[in-house]
């Protein structure tokens, strides 16, 4: 990580900008203080993502109440 005083990330924000984008988080810091930061940006895994929904909808399926007495009881159970 790389701090930068707010003055030269005024001045510099373009190649800040580039180098954050390459992957350095910098700091921005005013009188010391950090104030900002720029990150490179998230990457996302598509196919993690669809594998983490499925796995949710399957543990869904499985909680899914079978008797009007199971879902007072869960709803019950909310309010504690």
């Amino acid at each position: 990580m790389r701090e930068v005083g707010l003055f030269e990330a005024k001045t510099k924000l373009s190649a800040l900008v580039e180098e954050a984008g390459r992957g350095t988080e910098i700091t921005i810091t005013k009188r010391g203080k950090p104030v900002a930061r720029l990150m490179p940006p998230a990457t996302h895994d598509a196919e993690a993502a669809k594998a983490a929904i499925e796995r949710l909808r399957a543990a869904g399926r499985k909680l899914k109440p079978t008797t009007l007495d199971e879902i007072i009881e869960w709803k019950n159970e909310g309010r504690r």
